[in-house]
């Protein structure tokens, strides 16, 4: 089926395959009359309607930049239907059912007088000001714009240093920055990964850029922020950016280059905010099934006979499991793609035995390309390296010899990556791919991209990179695309992006901060996420934990060398792990199958991979909503629970769909668990089936084998019979309905591998529990409700 494309995407992805300036021209053309422009002394103001509730402004000292359209990862059109503009004695205002924007007239110009008129002499600020106020049509005020900048590269400012990244060619470089109004009680989410271990952006500086070398872990850079004061906003700028909420009263963004300020506002709840980034930067297509199964990696299966041990290994046990994954370095050079024949023989012959195993299989194809290798002439004479400004590719020398990036925001080279992979892997029978070093790994300021400068386009390799993998894998592979990116930017999702959290050390301090992280990482717009279970680097020699391990390591000794508490920790993990988007153990162990961590730990770990399995209807009917609304599944309380102020930071426990809140163990040697549970309804213990009321704060019991999870009350919770694939025919095994509330749940199925939902072809069921006449029933008569049929399983207080 030929993928559905926004009128606009190849232009808004910087027309990447060179459709042609008629294309281009058309576009603008088309900007232009959805737009209002305004002057405000030097400066052109632009608003711009999307919709009812959604807004770009656009600032400049330079009217060419201020029509401009809107930057990469956006995909909607602005249109203006439906709202009206009047100008009065207080300014222009522009008014739609949602929105009422105003922008203040020009502030007239005076002498200045006594102090200001000295401080003039030697001090000004860099652009005029321009009084915006964003209300809601009936008036309440949602965010004011309290100043704005638009700075040359200066030393008082210490970004002098930038003009030694701009080209003669290219346009003038100025920091741009704007502060917004923040009201003492708001809360802010989102704004892509930042791993130092809190929930509420709201009293942070967040520098927002892609950096596998931040100190708490690697961030990554999607600038959109939710808020619970009605409005979410997208910060429409790719270099890198500091951000900083709540000092002084507001929000303030300042990136380094740019030649305007760009904003969205997206007014309403969190639902309506995620539906307008939605609809601005596109939908989550639908992961294949297995994508929300079990996922094994490690670092590294280094052979084809070792992958097929760990695939044997699995069905010998009977376990479930989906996806097999190649590492790196199973190549002869970097960049040759290839796989070296002294170590992986026959590919074909092994993906086939795989397939017939009920295994998908997923190879890491870095970006990167050596000298030595057969493709680099090639992308050097044809200029689709990432380079400096004579040319010359940009490298890691002298401490990291991997080559040089390719650069696929050039839609040439994009195309012909693509290509490459193709021929290279996909006729090998490889069905998904690992997009590593989407940063890119050498950080791109002061060298060149297809696009401009690399350090005003920082942050958009991963949304240009993963475009290139969905493109092809939509045009050239009948399965849906799974694409595994350690790296985001806005729009990525809508190019099958599954994304995790980098390289983490295996810690209980880091696995702690995992969970504020992945909240606010979908929080993003972004629903699909993972963590390397147990954590991705080396284990240290020894590791002496500060309370008697809860798992005996002695048996697992060749593994977890000196660490004494890793096998505690890592089923710790595990169990976290059951609960995310994707599942995914990966790391630098010698063995990472779930046998490999001792006889104490291997019995928890097959329970909580066949819970995975038996919550598959549950969890795929999650990411069938998250399709269709832009939200995500793996929630922070604040957006279920926002009347209730004790969740505003609550960043160690999540809700996991409608029904399922669950707070992961984060400390060694821990057997007991303090759980809030938010107030406005009763909740279950999903082990005990104990009835608690919510608005308090109560310890329970977490012994080694048991992560804490209660369901809300209301909740259906649709459960899976056993398979050990989602390629094995599953039927609804259990529906369970935790009484004391109505509830709603929308079951969903399809072929879970081909597009053929975006036709409609796809199985929907309407569940509702009438709490009062504690009766289930079914928009589809063949989901079994009917008691005496012994699926439906009521839970009562």
């Amino acid at each position: 089926m030929v993928r559905r494309q926004s009128p606009v995407r190849d232009l808004v992805r910087g027309c990447r395959w060179a459709a042609g300036a008629a294309v281009l021209l058309a576009a603008l053309a088309g900007s232009a009359e959805a737009q209002y422009v305004l002057h405000r002394n030097e400066a052109t103001v632009v608003v711009e309607p999307y919709a009812a509730n959604i807004v770009r402004v656009s600032l400049s000292l330079r009217q060419q930049d201020a029509v401009a359209q809107a930057g990469y990862g956006v995909l909607a059109r602005p249109q203006t239907e439906g709202w009206t503009q009047r100008q009065g004695v207080d300014g222009d205002h522009f008014q739609s059912q949602a929105l009422d924007i105003q922008v203040m007239p020009a502030a007239e110009k005076g002498p200045e007088s006594g102090t200001h008129a000295d401080i003039a002499k030697f001090f000004n600020g860099s652009a005029p000001g321009v009084g915006l106020h964003i209300a809601t049509a009936d008036g309440r005020s949602l965010v004011d714009l309290r100043g704005w900048g638009m700075a040359v590269p200066n030393y008082k400012d210490g970004t002098a240093w930038l003009s030694a990244d701009r080209r003669p060619s290219d346009p003038p470089f100025f920091t741009v920055s704007a502060s917004f109004s923040a009201a003492a009680d708001e809360h802010d989410y989102g704004m892509g990964q930042n791993q130092e271990g809190y929930l509420d952006r709201r009293g942070h500086v967040l520098r927002c850029a892609h950096d596998y070398n931040a100190p708490g872990g690697q961030s990554v850079c999607v600038p959109f922020v939710v808020t619970n004061k009605g409005y979410g906003l997208i910060w429409d700028n790719p270099s890198r950016t500091t951000a900083s909420f709540g000092f002084n009263d507001q929000n303030t963004f300042l990136s380094e280059v740019g030649q305007r300020v760009s904003f969205f506002i997206i007014a309403g709840d969190y639902d309506a905010q995620y539906k307008g980034y939605r609809l601005l930067t596109g939908d989550t297509p639908m992961p294949p099934k297995s994508a929300f199964g079990y996922i094994q990696s490690k670092q590294r299966y280094t052979s084809q006979q070792e992958l097929l041990e760990a695939a044997r290994g699995y069905r010998e046990r009977h376990l479930p499991i989906d996806d097999l994954v190649i590492d790196w370095f199973h190549y002869t050079k970097m960049g040759q793609m290839d796989m070296d024949p002294a170590k992986w023989p026959d590919p074909v012959a092994m993906n086939r035995e795989l397939h017939r195993m009920h295994f998908q299989t997923m190879i890491s194809v870095w970006p990167r390309f050596v000298p030595e290798s057969r493709y680099y002439n090639t992308l050097m004479q044809k200029g689709w390296l990432m380079h400096q400004a004579d040319g010359t590719p940009t490298n890691g020398l002298p401490y990291d010899r991997a080559g040089s990036d390719i650069d696929t925001t050039n839609p040439e080279a994009a195309q012909w990556y693509w290509n490459t992979v193709r021929e290279n892997y996909v006729t090998k029978g490889f069905d998904a791919f690992w997009a590593d070093e989407t940063e890119p790994d050498l950080p791109p300021n002061g060298s060149y991209f297809h696009v401009g400068p690399g350090t005003q386009f920082f942050n958009v390799y991963p949304l240009f990179h993963t475009a290139a993998f969905y493109d092809g894998m939509r045009k050239d592979m009948p399965g849906r695309a799974l694409i595994l990116s350690r790296d985001s930017y806005l729009g990525a999702q809508h190019n099958g992006g599954i994304f995790w959290s980098s390289d983490i050390s295996p810690s209980w301090d880091v696995l702690r901060r995992q969970i504020p992280t992945g909240l606010n990482f979908v929080a993003s717009g972004m629903p699909y996420w993972s963590t390397d279970i147990g954590g991705w680097q080396y284990l240290p020699q020894s590791h002496k934990p500060e309370h008697p391990p809860l798992l005996d390591p002695s048996d697992a000794r060749e593994n977890v060398g000196g660490f004494d508490d890793y096998p505690e920790l890592y089923t710790r993990w595990f169990e976290y792990g059951t609960f995310q988007p994707n599942m995914r153990a990966h790391g630098s162990r010698l063995h990472n199958e779930v046998w490999s961590y001792g006889k104490q730990a291997e019995p928890i770990l097959e329970k909580y991979l066949r819970l995975r399995y038996e919550l598959m209807p549950y969890l795929y009917s999650l990411g069938w909503q998250s399709h269709l609304t832009g939200a995500p599944f793996m929630r922070g309380l604040f957006l279920d629970f926002g009347n209730d102020p004790n969740v505003a930071d609550l960043g160690d426990e999540y809700m996991f769909g409608p029904a399922l809140l669950v707070a992961p163990v984060t400390e060694q040697g821990a057997t007991t668990r303090s759980v809030y549970l938010p107030a406005g309804t009763s909740w279950y213990n999903f082990w005990t089936n104990e009835c608690l009321q919510g608005g308090q704060r109560v310890t329970v019991a977490a012994p080694i084998d048991t992560i804490p999870v209660f369901v809300r009350a209301g909740s259906i919770l649709p459960l899976g019979s056993a398979v050990e694939s989602t390629q094995d025919k599953q039927t609804i095994a259990a529906i369970k309905v935790y009484a004391g509330a109505d509830g709603h749940f929308t079951l969903y199925d399809d072929d879970g591998t081909t597009y053929a939902y975006e036709g409609g072809k796809h199985h929907v069921a309407e569940l509702h529990w009438d709490n009062r006449a504690q009766r289930l029933s079914s928009s589809d008569t063949s989901i079994p409700v009917d008691p005496a049929k012994g699926v439906v399983q009521v839970v009562h207080p």
